[in-house]
């Protein structure tokens, strides 16, 4: 075992203890009748770190907001200055400017205010190489756009906008071939993710250490925009995201986070709006998503480094949120490896011709990550292009793996859809079926298309309506 696999083994004995420590035993008999006291905790427990009154515009440490000049050693003073004092907001005033990369440190709340962008480059030799994680594995690759790793009390606030600055020309044509399509500016002959990409998930099959597991220059995996890192207390509040080389926020391995009023547009490839990945106490509220992949994905790591780090994501409260364009709406998974549960959704409302599925969950043998316990309730469907809840085994590698999937325990009550292709589509696998999924006085209509039911089992349908009628099956 290396040292940061022991380290990383004993953070998470030392995080599970600290929950069950931290979660009320009243709360933990109360959910017994009312799962959602435990939705009601979170949203008491979780809190937004306070920062000291102090500002450090970044023009007094020689920014310029021209959109040309490259600020990036303007922001990391202005950081440095801010963290040293003990702690108060980084601000950006009104005006374009283009920096490399930027890492936030404790204390410290970056404040982009309104009539300010922050335009990142588009050359990745702005982005020096640091430990991350790249679709569920950990490795050495570029710095996401803004970065903190292992910090406390940190934010990034305010009206302005977060540009990524990401087209055809620039970072999406990295991904290669999109769907059977020549998208995204890629062309034969030209370079792509996908010998990294199977290096890299190699790599952790195999056990090499994450120091080894370089990636940067010549490899093209694109940098997340915003990625806290093994942080605690985090606020991501007001800005807007826009054209993301990849994933949007991905907070990784965290505590103690709220994700608040965000606007996020961004419809590159695999431009999922918040992926969380192995956290705690979670509060994403209040934003808008539209997306070209998942609007929201819950993740815990893939495959073998899923299982080496096993820290599930957990204890997370999604609630008044609008999701327009993507893949999925409200989404658990495919990097699952290390599990999810006790994830709430409310009041949330999904809808767009071009948004395939409202409620959606992915694993497979490969993952084997164990799923429990997910309550949604009070969801609006304007439309989907597919099925208003699809529950997926077959994802990717699908039945090839040892490593067996399990999903179980999901509750949705009073959602309405008004335009789906099908109720539900659930495909589980003949040794691992999909289990104990209840639907209760939810109404779908305009729906053309039977449900899909294959290896499933207790199914439960109270005061259902689809197109009209009461059912008692699907």
């Amino acid at each position: 075992m290396t040292g940061q696999t022991s380290r990383r083994a004993l953070l998470t004995q030392v995080a599970a203890a600290a929950l069950t420590g931290l979660l009320p035993s009243s709360v933990l008999a109360a959910e017994r009748l009312d799962p959602w006291a435990r939705a009601r905790w979170i949203a008491k427990t979780v809190r937004a770190p306070a920062f000291p009154k102090r500002d450090f515009p970044v023009t007094q440490f020689g920014a310029k907001g021209d959109g040309l000049f490259l600020n990036t050693s303007a922001f990391a003073a202005a950081i440095e200055a801010c963290a040293k004092a003990g702690g108060g907001r980084v601000v950006v005033p009104a005006g374009r400017y283009l920096t490399g990369a930027i890492r936030l440190k404790s204390n410290v709340n970056l404040h982009v205010t309104e009539g300010a962008t922050l335009l990142f480059s588009t050359e990745p030799t702005d982005y020096p190489i640091v430990f991350t994680r790249w679709e569920g594995t950990e490795a050495m690759n570029y710095s996401p756009l803004i970065y903190a790793y292992k910090e406390r009390n940190i934010a990034i606030t305010g009206e302005g906008t977060i540009d990524g600055q990401a087209s055809p020309e620039h970072w999406w044509s990295w991904k290669g071939r999109w769907g059977g399509k020549e998208d995204y500016g890629w062309r034969p002959g030209m370079p792509d993710q996908k010998p990294s990409r199977a290096a890299l998930f190699k790599m952790a099959e195999d056990g090499v250490p994450v120091e080894q597991r370089v990636m940067g220059e010549g490899h093209y995996l694109r940098p997340p925009t915003i990625q806290p890192y093994d942080c605690e207390n985090v606020l991501i509040e007001g800005v807007q995201i826009r054209r993301s080389p990849f994933w949007n926020i991905h907070p990784v391995l965290c505590r103690n986070v709220i994700v608040r009023g965000v606007d996020v547009m961004s419809h590159g490839p695999n431009n999922d709006g918040c992926d969380p990945e192995s956290c705690d106490l979670m509060v994403i509220e209040d934003c808008v998503f539209d997306t070209g992949d998942d609007c929201i994905a819950i993740d815990s790591g893939r495959d073998a480094d899923g299982r080496r780090l096993a820290t599930p994501s957990q204890n997370i409260l999604i609630r008044n949120c609008t999701m327009r364009r993507g893949h999925g709406g409200l989404v658990i998974g495919s990097v699952i490896a290390g599990g999810v549960h006790h994830v709430f959704a409310e009041n949330c409302e999904l809808d767009s011709p071009d948004l395939m599925y409202a409620i959606r969950f992915k694993n497979n043998a490969a993952r084997g990550g164990l799923l429990e316990h997910f309550y949604y309730r009070d969801i609006k469907v304007g439309q989907v292009s597919h099925a208003v809840i699809t529950c997926d085994f077959n994802y990717e590698e699908g039945a090839r793996g040892k490593f067996k999937p399990i999903l179980r325990h999901v509750r949705i009550e009073r959602l309405t859809a008004k335009r789906a292709f099908r109720v539900i589509d659930s495909q589980g696998l003949p040794d691992a079926p999909v289990t104990d999924i209840e639907l209760r006085d939810c109404r779908f209509e305009g729906v053309t298309a039977p449900s899909v039911i294959a290896f499933t089992e207790g199914l439960k349908l109270a005061n259902v309506k689809v197109n009209g009628d009461i059912v008692a099956s699907l």
